[in-house]
């Protein structure tokens, strides 16, 4: 039911802008890959040229291993998922399902059973005669979803798909793909600038910027170990120093800032003279009355407080006006700081990464 999908030295240009510059990457049949990025990183583009509705500029897509080269896109063993979902109005929900089947002459029971079978699926078996207006957006997610598994895909492309729901349902169609997606075994590529949704569901994730692809990697990984500045600020919040590296040791280094010299540990390609910053995570930001005597410490004011929920974000702001921010567990037990307070932002230099910006074009 799967297939994998391999981009070999992709490239694509639009006149003098170079939308994708080449990204080579293999997704694995069966895989929930997620293309991560902001808005014009190049990653709706990749998922075009995977369909066949754009050809590359330079290099080639494989589905199963064999060249799509002048394949047209009903031609490829791949399904796409528009973010408008395209839904017929005007016919029932089992005939927008079988939509597919009915173009390639597929006669009417045969395409009313692979219809309830898949509404069955996605958790809709009662829907099969409902109208679209009936429905709710989180129903005609999961219509679009068994429309384009009927035609019996390889690979599903998804294009931000979820962009449209509210907070709440978008949260829960997350675990509703990640579920469909593993009980059909179908390879997902999806698109999008959502850094919770591809982590929550992907079994990988690449990021994205300005058409170069930044780092693959598993998410946890991406978060906890990202390969240079910007996949660590796009995933992710963090507090960021400038200054230069005095020394490198086994793995850590020494970073002089306006700030103080702290230590911290050493990001890929970073070497003495490289320019790099200093990036900790809020939640690894801990405030205190008193300087730690074995970690990187700050003075810092808290300027203001935002409920999260589960925490809460205390904002800071260091001597030299610069402002950080610390992540606290919502516990009642534990005071907030108020605002004004003078405090110590301590983090440990094994908490502390030190990056360079980005890869680019070229």
């Amino acid at each position: 039911m799967s297939e994998d999908v391999t981009l070999s030295n992709i490239s694509m240009d639009f006149g003098n802008f170079r939308a994708v510059d080449n990204v080579n990457i293999t997704i694995k049949a069966g895989e929930f890959f997620s293309f991560l990025g902001p808005s014009g990183c190049g990653k709706t583009t990749i998922l075009r040229l995977i369909s066949g509705f754009m050809d590359p500029t330079a290099g080639k897509i494989l589905i199963g291993g064999k060249d799509m080269t002048g394949t047209r896109p009903n031609e490829r063993p791949t399904a796409l998922i528009f973010q408008n979902l395209a839904l017929f109005p005007l016919m029932p929900i089992w005939e927008n399902i079988a939509f597919g089947l009915e173009v390639r002459g597929i006669d009417k029971a045969t395409r009313r059973k692979k219809a309830e079978e898949l509404l069955k699926l996605v958790d809709l078996k009662d829907s099969a005669d409902k109208k679209v207006s009936q429905l709710s957006g989180g129903q005609k997610q999961r219509v679009a979803i068994a429309r384009a598994l009927a035609v019996e895909p390889k690979v599903m492309l998804l294009d931000e798909p979820l962009s449209a729901l509210d907070l709440k349902l978008r949260q829960h169609m997350r675990a509703e793909l990640r579920a469909i997606q593993k009980r059909t075994g179908v390879t997902f590529i999806y698109i999008t600038h959502d850094q919770g949704e591809a982590l929550a569901m992907s079994d990988r994730v690449g990021v994205m910027s300005q058409g170069v692809l930044q780092q693959v990697s598993a998410p946890n990984e991406i978060y906890n170990n990202p390969a240079n500045g910007f996949v660590a600020s796009f995933v992710g919040e963090n507090n960021i120093f400038d200054g230069k590296i005095k020394a490198i040791k086994g793995g850590m280094a020494s970073f002089e800032t306006s700030q103080g010299v702290f230590d911290a540990k050493v990001g890929p390609g970073v070497e003495k003279n490289t320019v790099v910053r200093l990036y900790v995570r809020p939640e690894h930001s801990l405030l205190a009355k008193a300087a730690s005597k074995t970690s990187n410490s700050i003075p810092v004011e808290v300027t203001d407080l935002a409920f999260e929920g589960n925490f809460i974000n205390v904002f800071l702001r260091d001597a030299a006006g610069h402002t950080h921010m610390a992540q606290m567990q919502n516990d009642p037990n534990s005071p907030l700081p108020s605002r004004g307070s003078k405090l110590h932002m301590n983090f440990d230099g094994d908490d502390s990464l030190l990056l360079v910006h980005a890869k680019t074009r070229g």
